[in-house]
């Protein structure tokens, strides 16, 4: 035993023996962590790639995507990792993803997010509204997509003529709530946005009345948001009903035709055709140009916007439902025929 203390001793006192032992280890510890980083990085992770091309505005289904293993090391930090974080959502407005790519965090986004999701989401037989908004009017930011909202209706400037106050159309859904760009203002981003435009669907009797009363502002005509069932501050005015704004408005206004839900002289309208029977094999035909000059879209009772690049597309029906098509200029000028599932007979 204590030979061997005394060997330790005179081999640790000898420095170049030490020297080279550290020298050794040290290249071990960076080999070992060298390995590892090496194989950390060809390591195979596996990661949804796309089975066909995705046009824009596609809604991504599961027989789009399947799993594949790459290289952690060729992977950079916005790519989509996993398969339900795609499927269920769209490919964004200005990406086609190609058969075999990866899916990036800038290219896949919510129906929400698509620039005429709220169009999808308007009843038969209404018509959509942009309806002004600013920060205040919104109660701070308060009225979400999905809100029952009243609108009221101020007149007058309380010197030369009496203000009167008053519900003007109570119980509208809000389906979206857009900035000065058009950008949902409730997306899920860390930048703030102002609200702007808030859209809904009105039918077209209101629509009209609505757009009546917007244009009075030279009779101190203010029309402004409410939860729906909330109450307004009345100090100072007289509190009419709503049959007594509706004839106000129609005493000081021009007549304005209301608008037409479906228009047969406009040539972008979509039209339909069903063979009738059970099942219903209903056809539409969209106009020449739906892959490049168009945005041509259909919702089939109530559902999610559905995007098609051709001139038709054809639809089963096992019952009733309802059906709406729209074609969308560049410009946001939306051509759309909403109608029941079997067709009423004219």
């Amino acid at each position: 035993m204590n030979n061997l203390v005394a060997s330790a001793k005179k081999f640790l006192k000898n420095k170049n023996i030490v020297t080279i032992v550290g020298v050794v280890i040290i290249l071990i510890l960076l080999y070992i962590g060298y390995s590892t980083q090496i194989n950390n990085a060809v390591e195979p992770v596996q990661i949804p790639v796309a089975t066909q091309t995705i046009q824009p505005r596609t809604e991504i289904t599961d027989d789009m995507v399947q799993i594949i293993d790459m290289p952690n090391v060729s992977l950079s930090d916005n790519v989509i990792r996993s398969k339900s974080q795609i499927v269920g959502k769209y490919s964004n407005v200005n990406s086609v993803i190609p058969e075999g790519s990866m899916f990036y965090t800038d290219t896949v986004i919510d129906s929400e997010e698509l620039p005429d999701a709220a169009f999808a989401k308007v009843k038969s037989g209404e018509v959509v509204y942009n309806f002004p908004v600013d920060m205040e009017s919104t109660y701070g930011n308060s009225i979400f997509p999905g809100n029952m909202i009243d609108i009221w209706m101020k007149v007058g400037d309380g010197d030369q003529e009496k203000i009167m106050l008053g519900k003007l159309i109570e119980n509208i859904e809000v389906l979206a709530v857009k900035d000065s760009s058009g950008r949902a203002v409730f997306e899920n981003t860390s930048e703030e946005r102002t609200p702007a435009m808030m859209i809904f669907g009105l039918q077209s009797n209101l629509y009209t009345m609505l757009k009546k009363a917007s244009y009075m502002d030279s009779l101190g005509v203010e029309l402004y948001p409410v939860p729906h069932g909330g109450e307004v501050a009345s100090e100072g005015a007289t509190v009419v009903s709503t049959q007594q704004l509706v004839d106000y408005i129609d005493a000081h206004s021009v007549n304005l035709p209301e608008p037409e839900i479906s228009n047969e002289n406009d040539e972008l309208v979509p039209t339909v055709k069903e063979t009738g029977g059970n099942p219903n094999t209903v056809t539409i035909t969209f106009p020449d140009g739906c892959d490049d000059k168009y945005t041509c879209t259909y919702v089939k009772d109530g559902g999610r916007s559905q995007r098609v690049t051709k001139n038709t597309q054809e639809l089963i029906y096992t019952g009733t439902g309802t059906l709406t098509a729209t074609v969308q200029e560049d410009d946001g000028t939306a051509h759309t025929l909403t109608i029941d599932i079997p067709m009423t007979a004219e």
